[in-house]
Order: structure tokens, then C-alpha cells, then sequence
């Protein structure tokens, strides 16, 4: 076999990512197009652009220009590689789009839907089903339709929810890109495997930039792009579904993060949240919790997922024969892995918030409804201090003791009429990343809400807050505050008692 195609893709995809992607950071430094508002589960502190996807499609269109150049007879006929290429680069225009200005989950589902269902019209589909034991063909009909768009919008959502450390998402697409340039071999090298290649390529080199401490990011239009691309490889290259071992190898690779993405989904859906919406309840979330730096943390993760390649590979290699056996070892090893880091009690919670499921629905769903009040108020008032007094108001029916917010001109302070003793208290606190930095401190009565929901409303309290000042400043196009008095402090409700819950909810010295 001539591998000099193959060493090419990946050096082309290399060289490009390398050389374009400090361009992009650099035009993002001193454009407004990337500085998307941060929001309330983003842990970074300064602003980091999310348009490395640009630089993974750039990447890929001049792989995929080489190889038509190179191997105008593959054996990839030219619809297929049409279908690949603008399918891959539809789906990185819809992420791309939501970079750059929020589309909501709606809407992306409903255009990831609408690219699935056009490429799969177009020929690439699961049309047969083939038992690797007995070698017996099933064809699937209209179902094979169904589960085509299943496949390809599940593993386009599937990189894009794990992206959520430095380094993660990246450095699992580049094992799996990897794996499909090995699965597309054959006699010849052919269009997929070099796609497959230089993506691998593209993504050491984005990796360069993407490895904590993140220079960049690749967004929604790079999460989604990769995403589709490994799903539309696999798909071509288990030749309709008939070598059935070409589609159970990625599942092999992805077993990290579809075991710890749908466990968090589950866990959203148990408490009555949308499960698209992102939250801290993430693997690597856990990991970092426990005091492992971000880089560790990424690192073990890799760990844990060359295991589960090396895995994929021997699915590969056996024809789907062993998964039985192959399936087992990978849930004794998620097992072990969960229980050396102390933390299978939170995968496997489901137990446990199924018990306060009921609770917390009633809780999320009220939650919910007053955090979007706030934010269309937000597009009424004509300050923040009175888009303060609707937040008080809100956090008063939520059934919060007191909320302090500290800001560099001050602090504003809401709190109940009675006086609350400080061993009656549960305190809990948020910082808040904005163009200026805020942080909130929240109070409640123990007699009031268990600690579980008196942290679970915090959060969606802060949340909503941070989403209502957003689109305050987005419209008005200042970040000031109005109605400051000389002290440097504004109560929205006051109080005959001065308020030992409000005393207890932070003491933070106010800005000279």
C-alpha cells in the first residue's frame, strides 16, 4: 500500500491548523465577532475566542482538495464525496452561526435534523443490518432511515457536549480520527482515509493552541463539524451498514463521554431541567472538584480513552465477533475508574434523584419561568438597579433569606424582614465572569428548604441573573450602573432590622 497520500493529509492538515489558528486568535483579539457574553457553566476568566472550528474547516477543505487532485479514481464515487464535504460543512455553518450569535437548542436540533435527513436522501444511510456471528443480511427499510439521522445527529451532539474542558474534545476526535483512517483501509487508499488523516493531522495541530491553559476554542462549529465527520465516515466506510464492526468501533471510542453524558442528561431530565442545558455534573467537572489541575484531569481522561480505542480497535479486528466479551471489560472498567476516584456515587446517583425527583421539578420548573420573567424584563427597564428589584423580587418567590451582590462600585444587598440566627443560615456563593465582575452571595433558612434545593435554586438564581444582565448590557450597550448613592451601596428592600441574615451573606469591603 503507498502511504504517502496518508503521511501527506496528515502534515497538509498539520500545517494548516498550526499557521491558521494564532491568525484567528489574533484577528479575534481585536474583532467583536468572537466575544461571545460568557455564560454562567464557562469557567474561564478572560475571553478566549471559539472560532478554532475555522481553522479545522479550512483544514479539511484543503485536504479534501488534494485528494480530489491526487485520487480522482478512488473508490469513493463523486456524490459520496459531495455528500461528505458539504454535509460536514452545512453542520459547521449551523455551529458556526450559534458562535456568533446564540440560535437556541431549538433551532439547531431542528437544522442538525434537516442535514441528517439530506444526506441521508442522498444515499448514505444504515440500509442493512449484518449479524457478525452468522454473516446473515437484514434489510432495515424505512427504519434504516430513522437510525441514520439518529447516528448522525447523536454523534454530532456527542463531541460538542464533552467539550467542555480544555483539550477534551479535541484530543477525543483526534483518537477517533485515527481510528477511521485505520477502519477505511484497504487495497488502495481512498478519499475517506485521507479526509479521515488530515483531520488527524489538523487536530495535533489545534491541539498546539487547545491544550490547557486553552488559547482558543473550537465551538459549536468545529464540536459540530467533527462531530458529523466522524459520523458520515463511519457510516461510508461500514458500506451501508453490511460491515457492521465499521459503526460499533466509534461506539468503543466513545464510551467515556456516552456514558457520562447520558448519565447528566438523565440527571437534567430527573429535575425537570432541559437536557441540552450545561451544567457541572460532567466527568471532568468531577475530576477537577476533586483538586485535579485541568491539564491532569485531561490527561487521565486521555488515559481512560486509549483503553477504550485500544477496545474499538479489537472490535474492529474481530468483525463485531467479540463485543460480548469486549462490552464487559468496558463496563469493569468504568467501574474500577469510578470507584479509584470516589466519584461512582455521583455517576450513578440516578437512584437518588429519582427519590427527589418530584421536588425538584416542581422547584425548576417555578425556577425556570422566574429567571425568563427576568430576562424579558430585562429588555423593559432602563437600568440595572431596577433590573436589580426584579431580581430581588424573584429570589423573595423563590424563598431565599437574603442575596448580596458585590460589584467594583459597590454592593447591593436585598434581604427578608426577619432577623434569621446565623445557625439557622445556609450560605452559599457565585462568581459571576462578565465584562465587570460580579459575585453573588445567596442566603437561606434551614427551616425554609433542605440544603439540596437550596443549592439547586442557587444555581438557576445565578444563572438567570447572569443571562438577564447579558442581554441588559447587549441592548443598552453599557455595563453602568444607575441610582448608585454616595456610599457605594443600594438596599432594595429595607428592613427596621438591619438584618443579621443580610450581615451573614458575605462581608466584602466595598470599592474606594
Amino acid at each position: 500500500m503507498n502511504l504517502v497520500p496518508i503521511i501527506v493529509s496528515v502534515l497538509l492538515g498539520l500545517a494548516v491548523t498550526w499557521l491558521l489558528i494564532p491568525l484567528i486568535c489574533k484577528l479575534s483579539a481585536t474583532s467583536s465577532l468572537a466575544a461571545r457574553a460568557s455564560t454562567f457553566h464557562h469557567t474561564h476568566k478572560t475571553p478566549i475566542s471559539r472560532l478554532g472550528g475555522v481553522g479545522l474547516a479550512v483544514a479539511f477543505l484543503v485536504v479534501v482538495l488534494v485528494a480530489a487532485l491526487w485520487l480522482p479514481d478512488s473508490g469513493t464515487d463523486l456524490k459520496t464525496r459531495l455528500v461528505i464535504v458539504f454535509g460536514s460543512l452545512a453542520m459547521f455553518l449551523l455551529g458556526l452561526r450559534d458562535d456568533l450569535r446564540p440560535l437556541g437548542a431549538r433551532k439547531k436540533l431542528l437544522g442538525q435534523i434537516l442535514i441528517a435527513s439530506i444526506v441521508c436522501g442522498s444515499g448514505i444511510e444504515i440500509a442493512q443490518f449484518q449479524n457478525p456471528f452468522t454473516h446473515v443480511v437484514y434489510d432495515l427499510g424505512w427504519w434504516g432511515s430513522v437510525f441514520t439521522v439518529l447516528w448522525l445527529v447523536a454523534l454530532t451532539n456527542m463531541i460538542n457536549l464533552i467539550d467542555g474542558i480544555d483539550g477534551l474534545a479535541a484530543g477525543v476526535a483526534l483518537m477517533l480520527m485515527g481510528l477511521l483512517a485505520y477502519v477505511g483501509l484497504g487495497k488502495e487508499v481512498h478519499f475517506t482515509v485521507m479526509c479521515a488523516a488530515g483531520m488527524f493531522g489538523a487536530l495535533l495541530g489545534f491541539l498546539r493552541y487547545n491544550f490547557p491553559p486553552a488559547k482558543i476554542y473550537m465551538g459549536d462549529g468545529g464540536a459540530y463539524f467533527l462531530g458529523f465527520l466522524i459520523a458520515i465516515l463511519s457510516l461510508v466506510n461500514s458500506h451501508k451498514g453490511t460491515i457492521v464492526a465499521a459503526l460499533i468501533a466509534p461506539l468503543f471510542a466513545l464510551a467515556l463521554p456516552i456514558v457520562d453524558v447520558t448519565l447528566a442528561i438523565t440527571r437534567r431530565g430527573l429535575k425537570g431541567l432541559p437536557i441540552f442545558r450545561p451544567d457541572h455534573s460532567h466527568l471532568h467537572h468531577k475530576l477537577v472538584g476533586l483538586g485535579v489541575s485541568r491539564r491532569r484531569a485531561v490527561l487521565i481522561l486521555y488515559g481512560l480513552s486509549s483503553v477504550f480505542l485500544l477496545l474499538a480497535f479489537t472490535a474492529f479486528l474481530s468483525e463485531g465477533r467479540l463485543v460480548p466479551i469486549l462490552f464487559g471489560f468496558l463496563c469493569l472498567t468504568l467501574l474500577l475508574s469510578a470507584g479509584s476516584f470516589s466519584f461512582s456515587r455521583e455517576w450513578f446517583a440516578v437512584g437518588r434523584v429519582l427519590k427527589n425527583s418530584r421536588q425538584l421539578r416542581k422547584e425548576s420548573q417555578y425556577a425556570l419561568a422566574l429567571g425568563h420573567c427576568l430576562e424579558v424584563e430585562a429588555e423593559r427597564v432602563r437600568s440595572m438597579e431596577a433590573l436589580w428589584a426584579e431580581f430581588a423580587y424573584a429570589a423573595r418567590k423563590l424563598g431565599f433569606a437574603g442575596v448580596k451582590l458585590i460589584l467594583p462600585d459597590g454592593e447591593r444587598v436585598w434581604h427578608v424582614p426577619e432577623v434569621i440566627p446565623e445557625s439557622e443560615l445556609m450560605l452559599r456563593t457565585h462568581e459571576l465572569r462578565t465584562r465587570s465582575p460580579m459575585t453573588l452571595y445567596f442566603s437561606g433558612s434551614k427551616a425554609r428548604m433542605s440544603a439540596r434545593v437550596f443549592d439547586f435554586l442557587c444555581e438557576l438564581a445565578a444563572e438567570s441573573w447572569l443571562k438577564a444582565v447579558a442581554r441588559w448590557q447587549e441592548l443598552h450597550g453599557r455595563e453602568t450602573w444607575l441610582g448608585l448613592d454616595g456610599r457605594g451601596s443600594t438596599a432594595v428592600e429595607t428592613s427596621a432590622a438591619v438584618g443579621l441574615a443580610a450581615s451573614k451573606i458575605g462581608s466584602v469591603p466595598k470599592s474606594a
